[in-house]
């Protein structure tokens, strides 16, 4: 698939998302692979409490902030301070901006990024909502951020990566735009074993976090190359047991599972 025709394609589905809601898990297909779905859905609140979330974390956002779209909890690794700039790679409907934004303070700062109109939308409705002064944010690729050099002491995203055609650039603009001694904290989907060609050219799984997800030692290298160092990605296997309601009857669960990914700017 062209670049352009999956970065297309992945606006439409979370552009949809926003508008109407989230059916399925994480970045998930909207339709299920196959037949075997559960007759009452997950809440996002469920599917984010199985991600790593709090009970606390879950209270503190705005309403329509939380659609559940994510694969893990990059707040859980981020150890972010108060005065830090965080910036959000692909932050949705702000759900992770707005629990940075309680741990940075009003000295600090969040720019969420996000390429989708709608999303863009509700994130700046929900942020109203709170009257959340230290967020704000930004339309843009996260292969060329709309933000100035050397200026984030964190960059995070939630199963976002995955979905770049161009994931090298994604990580090099991740370092463009971090301070020396900033850090990633990134949640996302790697791939363990390779997928058969039906999975790999799915067009929804490729929208829905699996297909386009890279193998652990490519994410590293990609990383180091752009200038990283103390780079790790951590897998969960356990991670397995959330994954395989993304599609359900596919056996996802076996190629893919969710992983947290860190490195540092000298």
């Amino acid at each position: 698939m062209e670049k352009t025709d999956l970065k297309d394609l992945v606006r439409l589905r979370y552009g949809n998302i926003a508008v109407h809601g989230r059916n399925g898990g994480c970045c998930a297909p909207a339709e299920s692979y196959c037949c075997d779905t559960p007759a009452v859905p997950p809440t996002a609140e469920d599917l984010s409490a199985r991600m790593g979330y709090s009970a606390e974390e879950l209270a503190a956002v705005p309403e329509g902030a939380n659609l559940g779209l994510g694969c893990g909890n990059p707040q859980a690794i981020a150890a972010m301070k108060p005065g830090e700039v965080v910036v959000d790679l692909g932050s949705g409907a702000g759900f992770d901006c707005f629990l940075a934004a309680a741990q940075v303070g009003p000295t600090g700062q969040v720019i969420g990024v996000d390429m989708t109109h709608e999303m863009l939308k509700k994130a700046r409705e929900n942020a109203a909502k709170v009257g959340a002064a230290n967020v704000e944010f930004r339309l843009g690729e996260i292969e060329h951020l709309p933000i100035a050099d050397s200026v984030a002491d964190v960059v995070i995203s939630n199963c976002v990566v995955n979905l770049s055609s161009d994931k090298p650039q994604v990580f090099q603009e991740a370092f463009r735009v971090l301070k020396s001694g900033g850090r990633v904290a990134i949640s996302d989907v790697v791939n363990m074993v390779p997928l058969p060609e039906k999975l790999a050219s799915n067009p929804e799984l490729l929208c829905g976090c699996v297909a386009g997800a890279a193998p652990t030692n490519e994410v590293k290298r990609w990383l180091a190359e752009a200038g990283f160092i103390d780079v790790q990605v951590d897998a969960k296997p356990e991670s397995r047991e959330v994954i395989k309601d993304w599609a359900p009857g596919s056996a996802i669960e076996d190629f893919v599972v969710s992983a947290m990914v860190t490195a540092r700017k000298l």
